[in-house]
């Protein structure tokens, strides 16, 4: 134990100034090395055709303690990438906007929750035939439902994208629902399945609560933000801590995961043009400690578990192939989506964001096991890479095809 007003730093050594630069210099080398490696990987990955994405979670790879070599401080990167995912999803709940969502592709109010809810119940129901408890194929059932945002948006956006505008709608349509509709979802599990010493009720109220003080204060961050506009300054703190503290309130009183409780955060955010604002602002910031976010996945994975769990591995693939990619394409042609329906489901076919994050809460609710979680956290970026990859592809061959007709 230190005397008060004395800290070690990472070397061991003791300093009577907790203020000393040499006391943090280290953290900030963590930070640095990462986010010039993550650049780094993130181009090269690009070049050859992968998303940054992919690059990040390669550089958390290679700077965790499972590889040899250079090892960041997790704990401290765990705090820049919980901000970083809050800032991420919360900036993403801003952008959800089911009335125009109606109004252009009204198929996928239905599409969507269909293909989530089956995609979710035949996953845990194989997931449990495998061994997997109750509690924890019903959150990686859900986990393998969802598809990523980030990486749905790089799709649309890169330049090497062989999209097209009606394709890049209805994926973006269909992802933006699918957070809807999952975090719901995501909600209700978590608090059956994460009860504690709460009863049903107890839990189920405190969501209800924190929902309505989510939106009592996205109805006021309008109009603060309003009379801040010229301010900027003060305009982007009051935006970010805004997003942070309703999240951490939801997660510290409500027992809320953070990251949902961002994403209701944001949800809650009636879209204007103080929010759209604010969505502008807080891009930058929230780019680079989203980052980190990726990264710190990436430490996580422990590669001397995957021997003995490359069968699971091998079955979350096949589950997002078949639970997800192939209903996905039925679906876009029996709800008569524009684009095209092959692409579309290719382009949803990864596991993502709320992937990682549901399969971190099952293991804290020791729901599921270590090489289990290493399978879900390595399916992540396995079906990323074929997501990306075979996109382009199916693309490229429509329209060569639609050039012959």
């Amino acid at each position: 134990m230190l005397p008060p007003g004395r800290r070690a730093d990472r070397r061991g050594a003791r300093s009577p100034y907790p203020w000393a630069v040499d006391l943090s210099a280290p953290l900030i080398l963590d930070i640095a090395v990462v986010l010039l490696a993550a650049a780094a990987a993130g181009w090269l990955a690009r070049r050859i055709g992968l998303p940054a994405v992919v690059g990040y979670l390669v550089v958390g790879l290679a700077v965790s303690p499972f590889t040899p070599g250079y090892v960041v401080d997790r704990e401290q990167l765990r705090v820049l990438a919980d901000i970083g995912v809050v800032l991420l999803l919360f900036e993403v709940g801003i952008e959800v906007d089911v009335a125009r969502i109606r109004q252009t592709h009204r198929s996928l109010l239905w599409v969507v929750p269909v293909q989530m809810v089956g995609t979710m119940a035949v996953a845990a129901l194989v997931l449990v035939w495998l061994g997997v408890s109750q509690e924890g194929a019903a959150l990686l059932g859900l986990a393998v439902a969802f598809s990523s945002s980030v990486v749905v948006v790089n799709i649309t956006r890169s330049k090497r994208r062989t999209t097209d505008r009606p394709t890049e709608a209805t994926l973006l349509g269909w992802s933006v629902l699918q957070d809807v509709v999952g975090v719901a979802l995501a909600a209700m599990l978590l608090t059956l399945i994460g009860l504690g010493e709460r009863s049903a009720w107890e839990a189920i109220g405190g969501l209800v609560v924190y929902g309505l003080i989510a939106v009592v204060v996205a109805r006021a961050l309008p109009r603060v933000l309003g009379h801040l506009r010229h301010e900027h300054d003060l305009f982007l703190i009051v935006a970010v801590a805004s997003g942070l503290g309703v999240a951490a309130l939801g997660s510290v009183a409500f027992g809320v995961p953070l990251a949902l409780a961002a994403f209701i955060a944001g949800l809650a955010v009636t879209e204007g043009a103080e929010t759209a604002e604010a969505r502008r602002r807080l891009l930058p910031l929230r780019d680079v400690l989203a980052v980190l976010f990726f990264v710190l996945i990436g430490t996580l994975l422990d590669p001397s578990l995957l021997p003995s769990s490359w069968e699971m591995l091998v079955a979350f693939t096949a589950l997002v192939a078949v639970l997800k990619v192939i209903p996905a394409y039925a679906l876009a042609r029996l709800g008569r989506l524009p684009g095209r329906p092959v692409q579309v489901a290719v382009g949803l076919g990864q596991m993502g964001e709320f992937s990682f994050v549901l399969a971190s809460a099952a293991l804290s609710l020791a729901a599921i096991d270590a090489p289990t979680y290493a399978a879900a956290l390595g399916a992540v970026v396995v079906t990323i890479v074929l997501s990306t990859v075979l996109v382009r592809r199916v693309g490229q061959r429509d329209g060569e095809a639609a050039a012959a007709a």
